[in-house]
């Protein structure tokens, strides 16, 4: 059974907040090739064995991708390009994010490294990171 990692919710409606005041002001200074806070939405869960990451990343091809794991630290990265639109045209709407992204997370438990396991499929990253052994919780067995 998997437990949701949630973020409290000060912190969820700080995150609500900041992301409200960046879109205001994009209305200001409007940047077409600016990726939006928060991008890309990403769920994170665990059990005692191993923490799943998603990431929704519709639009990237995996070589766009870069995935970094350092002790519980987990990155990442990639970049996706304006599309050129051809010749004489100009965009009435433009609402998915361009450019280049980070997102940075510190993880409940550090992480094996060598066997993370990622996966592409349908515009989602799946990633899954098993618990690394000198982290796992030891049983202590009590002498009379």
């Amino acid at each position: 059974m998997y437990r949701t990692f949630r973020t409290p919710l000060l912190w969820r409606e700080l995150d609500r907040l900041q992301q409200d005041m960046n879109r205001l002001m994009g209305d200001f200074y409007p940047s077409r090739l600016q990726a939006a806070p928060g991008y890309p939405a990403v769920n994170v869960w665990m059990n005692d064995d191993r923490q799943i990451v998603t990431a929704e990343l519709p639009g990237f091809h995996p070589d766009d991708l870069d995935i970094r794991v350092d002790g519980r630290d987990l990155t990442i990265s990639g970049s996706r390009q304006l599309a050129d639109l051809p010749e004489g045209s100009r965009y009435h709407r433009q609402e998915r994010s361009m450019g280049k992204f980070t997102r940075k997370f510190t993880l409940p438990y550090s992480v094996k490294v060598d066997a993370v396991e990622a996966a592409f499929k349908n515009g989602v990253l799946y990633l899954s990171l098993p618990r690394s052994e000198a982290d796992k919780p030891k049983k202590i067995t009590v002498k009379s």
